[in-house]
């Protein structure tokens, strides 16, 4: 039996594709999953209700936090409706897509909630392979986070990356193999104008999701 089936596990969850595929690889890796979704003044707030649908639809327990102050930080596009989003990564840094802190602040909360909660192990959807250009997807920020949380609380977290370095095309195969594909691809919320599913089909979000989808589907022919 894999030991970490013993323990519990806390999914930092938006109920887009990649959390969603995370919240499913927990349940098979950990004894007990609960999830934990954010508001941050995001545009789209009903990827709220999404998690908490999809969280119910896992069984896993759900909860609930507002750190709305995240978005009033700085400008960016993905809570400001007012700026246009950037179509594709630009030469001289992030998209404005990118929200700065957003991973760094809901790691350290979720690290907070889990230790009130006797959780140590956290999980998160960030891919180095697929990141779009922001930097806390990376690997050695988790990593450089992990220690940082350790440190801070005394405490022996375990931050778990299942898709870090996988593709938005193996991303669907693992969705897949957990049984799970068509729940992700139907009912998840990835798209930045707030489109269920399939989403707009042309915002930078839809796009790699597209692309990655287009070439399983293919390959699993």
């Amino acid at each position: 039996m894999n030991p970490m089936n013993k323990k519990s596990a806390l999914v930092v969850f938006s109920g887009g594709q990649d959390s969603t595929t995370c919240l499913f690889w927990a349940k098979r890796q950990f004894r007990e999953v609960e999830a934990l979704t954010f508001t941050y003044g995001q545009r789209h707030v009903k990827e709220v209700q999404v998690a908490k649908d999809i969280a119910a639809k896992a069984g896993v327990t759900w909860h609930h936090m507002d750190v709305s102050f995240i978005g009033s930080l700085g400008r960016n596009a993905l809570t400001d409706n007012s700026i246009t989003m950037d179509q594709k990564k630009p030469s001289d840094g992030p998209p404005n897509t990118f929200v700065p802190g957003r991973n760094l602040f809901f790691l350290s909360v979720a690290a907070v909630f889990a230790r009130e909660h006797g959780i140590n192990h956290l999980v998160t959807g960030v891919s180095q392979t697929d990141f779009s250009g922001y930097p806390d997807c990376r690997d050695a920020f988790i990593k450089s986070l992990n220690v940082t949380l350790n440190l801070g609380m005394d405490e022996q977290f375990v931050i778990h990356t299942p898709l870090m370095w996988i593709d938005k095309e193996q991303t669907w195969e693992l969705a897949d193999e957990l049984g799970v594909l068509e729940l992700v691809r139907n009912e998840t919320l990835t798209c930045y104008n707030g489109i269920v599913g399939d989403g707009c089909g042309h915002c930078p979000a839809c796009t790699l999701r597209r692309e990655g989808l287009s070439r399983y589907l293919a390959r699993r022919k």
